[in-house]
């Protein structure tokens, strides 16, 4: 059976609908970094997307190539997850999308390292005609979080997040917001298939002991 991180990391990937404290290993992912409001139709979000999606599934059905990535094992891709910021301000402003910078990413197993990543981009690029130069290998390590599963349209999180907030607050933390510590979302449903009130999605920003 595919190895699955969602019911794997069940902590990170399923959390229950109240807040909660989690701290989060060091992870890697395929991500590009863009800027504008997502909702453009074929904008940089859109395109993001698409050139992530292609190189996480040329990993993947790597197996069926004449490609051989040491220590490989069969795995569901993981929820596509979402880093976000606007300059001067702490968190998001959901009124100003347009002001919107990114780092959208798909989290990859550890066999994926640099030599894999290259031989992912060269097939991905010759058999999906993509410019995926602006894809990237990272490294992440988000610590201590609060974090909570929002069920619900995403202009509705401010709600979840003031109750994160406060959680965190009354167990003596509080926000961590910097240059490599951002408001993050993980997308566990595709808005172009589930209802607005149906949309799992869970939010997490970083925080530190007060």
């Amino acid at each position: 059976m595919a190895f699955d991180f969602k019911k794997e990391y069940r902590d990170l990937y399923q959390p229950k609908t109240k807040p909660a404290i989690v701290d989060v290993p060091s992870m890697r992912f395929i991500a590009v970094e863009g800027s504008g409001d997502p909702n453009e139709e074929n904008g940089a979000y859109s395109n993001a997307v698409g050139a992530l999606y292609a190189v996480a599934y040329t990993l993947k059905m790597s197996y069926k190539t004449d490609h051989v990535i040491p220590g490989f094992y069969e795995y569901v891709v993981p929820p596509l997850e979402g880093f976000w910021w606007q300059p001067g301000i702490a968190g998001v402003d959901y009124a100003n999308k347009s002001t919107f910078h990114w780092v959208s990413a798909i989290r990859v197993p550890e066999f994926v390292d640099d030599a894999q990543f290259a031989w992912a981009i060269e097939a991905a690029t010759a058999k999906k005609k993509l410019d995926l130069s602006h894809v990237h290998l990272i490294e992440l390590n988000e610590g201590t979080c609060v974090q909570c599963m929002h069920i619900g349209p995403y202009d509705n999180e401010p709600a979840t997040i003031d109750l994160m907030h406060e959680f965190a607050a009354s167990q003596g933390y509080e926000l961590d917001f910097s240059d490599d510590r951002r408001h993050h979302e993980i997308y566990l449903s595709d808005p172009n298939k589930a209802k607005p009130e149906k949309l799992k999605t869970v939010v997490r920003h970083p925080i530190r002991k007060a």
